[in-house]
């Protein structure tokens, strides 16, 4: 029967690419709309302390059960859930929650719901885009102790028995872990960021799927045909048969083009004039190693050593860090690893720093301001970082700096570092790469002398645009304006290559900017040594490098450069390059 309704296009943001066509199939989370708030006299408030305690040890059982059965395609995920088990009794929401039953005579369904938005406040005020992402964490562990305190009916993803794709709201770990591929197509919700955990196991079943689309639910019925644009991030509700048509040819194209990237992932990314750019991969995690090895990384180019921290009780010690970074060095060697040093801002990530909440966390004491404020747990990852260059070819990158001062602050406690060391008969590379990031313009403007005192950049592309332009890209009013090909961007890349060139050192972007393809021709002409770029993009970004010549992205660079608008950088990127990006070309 045909389609009568009329065809309706929702724009949002890919969390894994590719295409799928199908029945939707709406996930309701019953139940949690409804919250209700009511007091609790003291004589009653010990027997509501238990029963949130009773909740808790349900949704931890429930959870427990959901990582044992885990099927084996995202087995590597686990560790998101197990994540989770330790939220249960961490202080900032499982004590606090109690307090405010026992204090503030709240019900134990309100203290939950109160405490978990206080917490989720402070993590969206954090710049770096993952670790904002992580206030979904707060939202889902309150999610799963709700259930069982309003006796709420969990969702359950892997009853699913007909082919589908997903529609929600948003979608937690423990409900995407529950995806079986012969089941769900693909899936689309409301909310989520691609730093979201429903975007990283999306993009290892690699299903498509498309975030952040806003009137989904809204809009779309269970057993509605769409389309699902993984590609392009586009969600197409009651498509006509001429858009099915096309929508059907894209998806043949991209499943054929997607076999042949990832047959050739572990060729070198070497330019068709002979250049090769050092392909490597940004991770968080020990269980995402085995991604960059599939995906034809070079190695690990920037990792990301926050989540020891954010994850336990408090600070780990220095053998808890080195016995983590051993394994991650001895696993990758040959392949070289570089461990950026802690990028927090105090106790709104880590209990018990005891740094005081702040107006600006953007602009506050974060990155090396903190670590050099907290001398002795920085000095305890540096030897732990040193340690573990003695099992592999290690590298150690500060983050935020801003000014001479860090750099040399910073390389004075590395010195004290390999002393206590050498004085403790413990073996390290005593020449270990030293790196800094340079994610803010006074790094920019100063890098021709703080080249000097390093032997490589890392570029943070996502900082710097942000803090070059004042764009907070998390701030819907004006996130439109975060440009990578911004004129002022590409001038201040421009400057800091030349600045490694003129003093023989490495060069190396990490930022999303070096895994977007239309950006590769920009990347590739101001002269990168090296990419770092999430695992799954590796064999796309590769594929396209082996395509261009680096002399000729070069001379394209040197026009870019004259331009002043993003708009006509973008146009010359597609007139010159825009055949390699468009599928029906691939």
């Amino acid at each position: 029967m045909p389609n009568s309704a009329p065809e309706i296009r929702l724009a949002g943001f890919s969390g894994s690419p590719g295409v799928c066509i199908g029945q939707a199939y709406i996930i309701e989370k019953k139940g949690l709309d409804v919250i209700e708030k009511y007091h609790i006299q003291p004589e009653a408030r010990s027997k509501e302390v238990n029963r949130l305690k009773k909740a808790v040890r349900k949704a931890k059982e429930e959870l427990q059960h959901l990582i044992a059965s885990t099927s084996t395609q995202v087995r590597d995920h686990v560790y998101i859930l197990e994540a989770h088990m330790a939220m249960f009794k961490d202080k900032m929401l499982y004590t606090q929650a109690i307090t405010a039953i026992e204090k503030e005579g709240l019900n134990a369904e309100w203290a939950v719901k109160k405490v978990s938005e206080s917490v989720k406040s402070i993590f969206r005020e954090i710049p770096d885009p993952y670790l904002r992402e992580r206030a979904d964490d707060i939202t889902h562990v309150s999610e799963l102790i709700l259930h069982n305190l309003v006796c709420a009916e969990p969702v359950k993803i892997s009853s699913i028995d007909k082919r589908v794709i997903l529609v929600a709201r948003d979608l937690s770990p423990a409900e995407t872990l529950q995806i079986q591929l012969d089941k769900v197509k693909g899936f689309v919700t409301d909310g989520g960021g691609r730093a979201s955990h429903a975007s990283i196991i999306a993009k290892s079943l690699q299903i498509p799927s498309v975030l952040g689309c806003g009137d989904a639910m809204r809009l779309i019925q269970s057993d509605d045909i769409i389309i699902v644009d993984g590609i392009n991030g586009l969600v197409i509700i009651h498509p006509s048969d001429r858009t099915l048509e096309t929508y059907e040819r894209l998806r043949a194209r991209y499943e054929k083009h997607k076999a042949s990237v990832n047959r050739n992932a572990h060729l070198p990314a070497a330019t068709n004039d002979h250049v090769t750019i050092r392909t490597k991969a940004n991770i968080e995690r020990p269980e995402e190693i085995v991604q960059v090895r599939d995906y034809g990384g070079d190695g690990i180019g920037l990792f990301r050593t926050e989540f020891m921290y954010i994850e336990g009780a408090g600070f780990p010690s220095e053998c808890e860090l080195f016995e983590r970074y051993r394994e991650i060095a001895e696993f990758m060697s040959p392949n070289p690893v570089t461990f950026r040093t802690l990028d927090i801002n105090g106790d709104k990530i880590v209990p018990g720093a005891n740094i005081q909440p702040e107006e600006n966390p953007a602009l506050g004491l974060r990155g090396i301001r903190f670590c050099l404020k907290r001398q002795n747990y920085f000095m305890d990852q540096i030897k732990a970082i040193l340690r573990a260059s003695a099992y592999g070819d290690i590298r150690i990158l500060f983050p935020m700096i801003s000014s001479m001062e860090e750099v040399l602050e910073s390389k004075k406690l590395l010195a004290e570092a390999k002393d206590a060391l050498t004085k403790e008969g413990v073996k390290f590379n005593p020449d270990m790469p030293v790196g800094i990031m340079i994610e803010v313009p006074s790094a920019v403007i100063l890098a021709d002398e703080l080249a000097r005192e390093v032997d490589f950049f890392s570029i943070g592309t996502n900082d710097l645009i942000q803090y070059a332009l004042a764009i907070d890209r998390g701030n819907p009013q004006v996130a439109y304006l975060y440009d990578a090909m911004h004129p002022a961007i590409l001038r201040m890349l421009k400057m800091v290559v030349d600045v490694c060139k003129k003093h023989n050192i490495e060069v190396c972007m990490c930022g999303e900017m070096a895994g977007e393809i239309q950006n590769l021709p920009l990347v590739l002409g101001l002269g990168m040594d090296e990419l770092s770029i999430n695992p799954p993009f590796i064999p796309e970004i590769k594929n396209i490098i082996r395509a261009v010549s680096q002399k000729e992205t070069r001379a394209f660079v040197e026009e870019a450069l004259k331009l002043t608008t993003s708009e006509q950088v973008y146009d010359l990127v597609q007139e010159r390059y825009g055949h390699l990006f468009r599928l029906e070309n691939a």
